[in-house]
């Protein structure tokens, strides 16, 4: 009985851990303003996408504006000049991104994976290892 309860404890930690990250970045992203909010919303489902999608990529960073400004509407965005990092290296990346009214919830996005962004243009885009 023991054994069990040993193995079965960090179980229900990991379980809720992933519960508590959730409702920690949905309390922290209600900090943010709107605008702002809804950019990281859809910036967190594009990486968590790309990275249970069977891409390959195990992303750790997107950002929506590194080679243009997104797009803004009431409840969306198009981000066509976005990256994010996979396993040390940056790719481009466009995305559109449907919110819920609170720009907490993400309803819908679709994404399109581009080109290894070359290292020596790092520093001019502010991208970083």
């Amino acid at each position: 009985m023991l054994k069990f309860v040993a193995i079965l404890l960090p179980l229900a930690s990991i379980a809720t851990s992933a519960f508590a990250v959730d409702a920690t970045m949905k309390k922290e992203l209600e900090k943010l303003d709107p605008s702002e909010r809804m950019e990281q919303a859809c910036d967190a489902e594009a990486m968590k996408r790309i990275g249970t999608e069977k891409t390959g990529f195990k992303p750790d960073k997107v950002i929506a504006y590194t080679f243009g400004d997104p797009n803004m509407a009431p409840d969306s965005m198009n981000a066509p000049g976005a990256v994010f990092r996979s396993k040390g290296d940056w790719y481009h990346l466009a995305y559109k991104c449907t919110t819920g009214p609170e720009h907490v919830h993400v309803r819908d996005l679709s994404y399109q994976i581009g080109d290894k962004v070359p290292r020596d243009s790092w520093q001019k885009y502010y991208l970083y290892d």
